[in-house]
């Protein structure tokens, strides 16, 4: 005898066997399910956005940059510190590069002044190995922070642990 008709439109051909709709929705549902468990695992995974950035009490372009970061995803714990050379020196930044504010992002790398978040964000996808950090010199208008409405051309410069230099993006 052949299986009976309700029988056979409940059921689902797996690998050469019948089976219930029941069993292949706990099928069906528990691969979802570890599908889920493995995609949060990936995500974890993902390095957290995060920066600590050493600035003045007093300066404001230093806030809208934290701001800047915040938007871009960036989770920033900022310090008001007396003395922002103590961390340009403790971070290797050199003198000629220079700015308001200095700040380390989660994955080690130094950043110095205005630099946007997406020249960030590239330098910890691409992690190179020669570069300790980016820096935009002075407070160019139009920068990250710094605008005012009026745009200077400005350069990102990539900096190593001996202080050589090389232009890593140019804006403005």
């Amino acid at each position: 005898m052949g299986a009976s008709p309700l029988r056979a439109r409940n059921a689902f051909t797996f690998g050469g066997s019948m089976i219930s709709r029941r069993e292949w929705l706990r099928i069906t549902a528990g691969g979802m399910a570890f599908g889920v468990a493995g995609a949060s695992r990936l995500l974890a995974l993902a390095p957290a956005k995060e920066a600590t950035v050493y600035k003045s009490a007093t300066c404001g372009c230093c806030k809208k940059w934290v701001e800047h970061l915040q938007a871009a995803g960036y989770k920033v714990t900022a310090h008001d510190v007396p003395d922002i050379n103590v961390y340009k020196k403790k971070y290797g930044v050199p003198d000629a590069l220079g700015s308001c504010h200095t700040a380390v992002v989660s994955s080690g790398y130094v950043v110095e002044g205005h630099v946007p978040a997406d020249l960030i964000d590239r330098l910890v996808a691409q992690r190179p190995k020669d570069i300790v950090g980016l820096a935009v010199p002075g407070m160019p208008q139009g920068s990250p922070g710094m605008e005012t409405g009026a745009v200077d051309k400005y350069e990102i410069i990539a900096f190593d642990k001996a202080g050589k230099t090389r232009v890593y993006a140019r804006r403005g």
